[in-house]
């Protein structure tokens, strides 16, 4: 045999030595990760229960439990997401206590110091200390199942395999600490939107305050029609070219607001003469999804039996969305104003003190350890006053402190279960006040027809002050008093044209929102064109079925951007294309103009950059001011849309960026702009289709540091989805509908729901995916669960 011959077999021998090495760590992994999943069918002891419970789980695995008492429900339910998803309760838990460090090490010490300082776990203990004896009676068996379904595994659950740590067992607090999380992604916890606005209003003026962010705007769709009048052009003036030093353009290009849509038809126009509800609930895109299907059944006490189907969230015992067959109940993120800065004078030398109504007041020095896997811990303090922590300074002679009513014990509790058992809509909004959820527009429908709104979680009352902007709180003239009373929240009931939308945007007006304030709402696009939508439905005259709302909820239409594609086009005209080539292949782009934000558009994505060129070069001149003044300055909750098309379109030359010698010229620029843009991704302009760009990033929490294999193993399918903000169908990269549910109460085996990942968080499970195809498809599945597949009985 040749030498090149003996190396060619030696290299053979090697490679096969290695193939089979390869295989049998994979299989050696592959079995270990088997050997963690759950049983779903059989017995199992769990210590407590009143009698046996019955767990049924269909082909996508979710649960029907059905217990003696709610308490065992309960009990059942922490079994269930224990063994599904402890994991993620887990983050969930550590996230709002700051213990994130524990399990990750140091890189995730900054986000523990920044929620440290809110102090969630004593807060947690405290409120569990106060519950009423039913509501801590669920909690404990809630508590007890959870520690039963961890111990029952026959392993750690796999993530702790991969981190090589143990799982803490479940405490009763902690299930208030996973709501507080939630009070972290759905409110401004940082003072952000204050301070960004009080920036404005220092460098441009109030009337560039009003002008530039206006508390609403001609796309307000409130339930009460209420409109603001359009502001006056603010007094101001650009500074010419030679003085100008620009700096760098601000992006427009915002997250999508954290946000839901929830709407509801009166039974008036409905096939059943049931109201029916629609929620599709707008949250960041992860694995394992956010909720947890499931359906409690239980004796209702007079023969009959409780039957709730819906979402629960992993690490509660609640059913949080759901039909109980009287009435269903969704929710969106209301945006009422229940966080304020407050500026407070320090003392000028130690700044160990601040001043209040009762005179000095020494700062309270909370401090803690932080415990961090793999290195030392890190000592921290937090610094509080007695409205709360301080988030920012001294700057000035004064600090900045957040009061939030998340940091009082009476805004969080476990009320949200007596929804599971209202008998009517009257009912349901009567519990809304008192509901310890982050501040929530509650819509709910009826097996009799009837809805309504309000809003749900205590609001707080203030005096002597509207809560837009930092002001002291030092002489006692301007100050919470208490909570805004049940008689003093607004409602609607049943409105004469027969619909309530909510998506996130100013829903009052008048007295009612002075009331509750603003902290952000969403611009009104996306609920008018629900609002729109629901009004051509009861128009056409025909009963609605759950495939028409959900119709409305996928409806991608792109009615906000049709005058800008408009516009650009106007800006394209035979002289300005001339011999560019690149415009005229633009403008033919975007005359194929579909008016929806579909995956395969191109001229979708060329309008809609179009618009946030626009809006960067009309803004960025008045804004770096702001910027200047505050440097975590951001104009994405700002009502702009008005002024920067009034300015387009009214061109006055004291307004405009002296960088361009006319609007024409701004607006040409932005143009090619877009197709600078193209250049940049190397694609044609007739090949930059939304869905390129708008394509789901649904990542595991283990893929920042797995390599890739790995984690497209992980992750849902990278696959280009429709919709966008500004539209019903709400939908970008990273976060989207969490969930969609459309059911009439009493009708539920007519509900549909879709859901973006499965009841499982291990991926070796037949349920980790499940779901997920039709939630990108958009296709019609149903909310309750299919012919049962496999039974578990939890016995005593």
């Amino acid at each position: 045999m040749s030498p090149l011959m003996k190396r060619l077999q030696l290299l053979l021998s090697v490679a096969s030595v290695l193939a089979v090495l390869a295989l049998a760590t994979g299989a050696g992994t592959w079995w270990i990760l088997r050997g963690t999943l759950p049983p779903l069918d059989g017995e199992a002891r769990v210590a407590g229960l009143s009698g046996p419970v019955k767990v049924e789980r269909d082909a996508l695995g979710v649960p029907t439990i059905s217990a003696p008492t709610r308490a065992d429900v309960a009990r059942a339910l922490g079994f269930l997401h224990a063994q599904d998803r402890f994991f993620q309760m887990d983050l969930l838990r550590r996230d709002s206590a700051g213990e994130l460090a524990e399990l990750f090490g140091e890189a995730a010490v900054p986000r523990d110091r920044s929620h440290r300082v809110h102090g969630f776990r004593p807060l947690a203990g405290r409120v569990v200390a106060a519950l009423p004896a039913d509501r801590r009676a669920e909690l404990d068996a809630y508590t007890a199942g959870v520690n039963a379904g961890l111990a029952a595994l026959p392993g750690r659950p796999w993530e702790y395999l991969v981190l090589r740590t143990t799982p803490e067992p479940w405490r009763p607090e902690d299930s208030l600490l996973v709501g507080y999380t939630m009070w972290l992604d759905l409110q401004d916890s940082t003072g952000r939107l204050e301070q960004s606005l009080r920036a404005v209003r220092l460098t441009l003026g109030q009337a560039g305050l009003d002008f530039f962010a206006p508390p609403g705007d001609s796309w307000d769709a409130a339930l009460d029609g209420s409109q603001f009048a359009p502001p006056p052009l603010p007094p101001l003036r650009l500074r010419s070219a030679g003085e100008d030093d620009r700096a760098a353009v601000l992006s427009a290009d915002h997250p999508p607001a954290v946000g839901s849509n929830a709407f509801a038809l009166s039974g008036a126009h409905t096939a059943t003469g049931a109201a029916m509800l629609a929620n599709d609930m707008h949250l960041g895109l992860r694995v394992p999804t956010v909720w947890y299907r499931a359906v409690f059944q239980w004796p209702d006490g007079n023969g009959g039996q409780h039957r709730v189907a819906g979402v629960t969230l992993p690490g509660t015992p609640c059913m949080t969305v759901g039909s109980n067959g009287r009435i269903a109940w969704g929710f969106t993120n209301a945006y009422v104003d229940t966080a304020d800065v407050v500026l407070a004078e320090t003392d000028g030398i130690a700044q160990i003190h601040y001043r209040t109504a009762r005179g000095w007041v020494e700062i309270e020095d909370r401090p803690e350890t932080i415990r961090v896997k793999g290195a030392d811990p890190v000592p921290f303090t937090a610094r509080w006053t007695e409205w709360g922590p301080i988030i920012a300074g001294p700057t000035d002679g004064r600090y900045l402190v957040l009061r939030w009513n998340a940091h009082d014990a009476a805004s969080a509790n476990l009320n949200l279960i007596e929804l599971e058992t209202a008998a009517s809509v009257p009912e349901a909004v009567r519990l809304a006040p008192r509901l310890g959820v982050p501040n929530q527009n509650l819509v709910v429908a009826g097996a009799d027809g009837a809805i309504a709104w309000t809003v749900a979680g205590t609001v707080p009352r203030r005096v002597g002050y509207d809560g837009r902007q930092p002001v002291s709180w030092a002489f006692g003239d301007r100050k919470w008093d208490g909570w805004l009373a049940p008689a003093d929240r607004p409602v609607v009931t049943d409105p004469a044209d027969g619909f309530i939308w909510t998506a996130n945007q100013r829903l009052v007006g008048g007295d009612a929102l002075a009331r509750l304030g603003d902290g952000g709402y969403d611009g009104g696009a996306r609920g008018r064109q629900i609002r729109d939508d629901l009004r051509a439905l009861v128009a056409a005259g025909r009963k609605a079925v759950p495939a028409d709302l959900l119709a409305v909820q996928l409806d991608d239409r792109a009615v906000f951007l049709e005058r800008w594609q408009q516009l650009l086009l106007a800006q394209l005209t035979d002289e300005a294309v001339g011999r560019r080539r690149s415009r005229g292949e633009l403008r033919d782009a975007v005359r194929a103009w579909s008016g929806r934000a579909a995956a395969d558009s191109a001229a979708y994505r060329l309008v809609r950059a179009y618009r946030q060129h626009v809006t960067e070069s009309v803004l960025t001149p008045f804004f770096k001011r702001a910027e200047a003044e505050y440097p975590r300055f951001s104009f994405g909750k700002f009502h702009y849309e008005d002024a920067v098309w009034r300015l387009v379109q009214e061109k006055p030359a004291r307004l405009l960026d002296p960088a361009h010698p006319s609007w024409d010229h701004l607006l040409l620029a932005a143009a090619d702009a877009v197709i600078a843009d193209a250049d940049e991704a190397g694609l044609p302009l007739a090949r930059m289709t939304w869905g390129a760009h708008n394509t789901l990033h649904m990542p595991h929490p283990f893929s920042r540091f797995l390599p890739g294999p790995l984690d497209r193993w992980l992750a849902m399918p990278a696959e280009p989805l429709p919709g966008d903000t500004d539209m019903p169908r709400v939908q970008s990269p990273t976060n989207g509908a969490s969930m969609r549910m459309v059911v009439s109460p009493g009708h539920e085996e007519q509900g549909l729901f879709h859901m973006p990942g499965g009841q499982s968080g291990h991926p070796l499970s037949p349920f980790y995916r499940a779901g997920h195809a039709a939630w990108v498809k958009g296709e019609p599945t149903p909310l309750l669960p299919g012919p049962t597949r496999h039974t578990l009985v939890l016995r005593p």
